[in-house]
């Protein structure tokens, strides 16, 4: 009998354990999503993470138009802009993204020149979904991403 308590009590310390150690960043496990309220220059931008262990572990960031057509597959923008900042939508989305998945949200993203607009953007709508995350709210927030 004393050993199946000694043994209950260390299972019981094990899933306490686990449980903190896994969600230090105070983060809860699932997909989250900040979406802009509204369209700039024709597109609306949007995070998703998925945290898993307490850790986000995947981050998509990018933007679509009203057909659902996403901001980075577009050849022609990327053309445009690419001649006239220096930069484009996969380049800049990929580096936002790989900062906050980095950094776990903790930290500064640098912006990129050319994409300090987006930036703006990045950080509000990063903001946001790391609140809902840390809220387990998996509802689709929506951000005043106007600058």
């Amino acid at each position: 009998m004393k050993r199946i308590k000694i043994l209950i009590l260390s299972l019981l310390l094990i899933a306490a354990c686990l449980t903190g150690c896994g969600s230090q960043t105070g983060l809860q496990d699932g997909y989250y999503t900040a979406q802009a309220t509204d369209f700039s220059h024709g597109w609306k931008e949007y995070i998703t993470i998925m945290v898993k262990g307490g850790s986000i572990v995947s981050v998509e960031y990018n933007a679509e138009n009203l057909s659902g057509f996403i901001k980075s597959w577009d050849s022609a923008y990327m053309q445009t802009m690419f001649h006239s900042n220096g930069t484009y939508p996969n380049e800049y989305t990929r580096y936002y993204a790989g900062q906050l998945l980095e950094n776990q949200g903790n930290g500064n993203i640098d912006a990129i020149n050319g994409a300090s607009s987006s930036h703006a953007s990045f950080q509000k709508l990063a903001a946001a979904v790391l609140e809902q995350a840390r809220l387990g709210d998996s509802s689709i927030v929506l951000v005043d991403t106007s600058h």
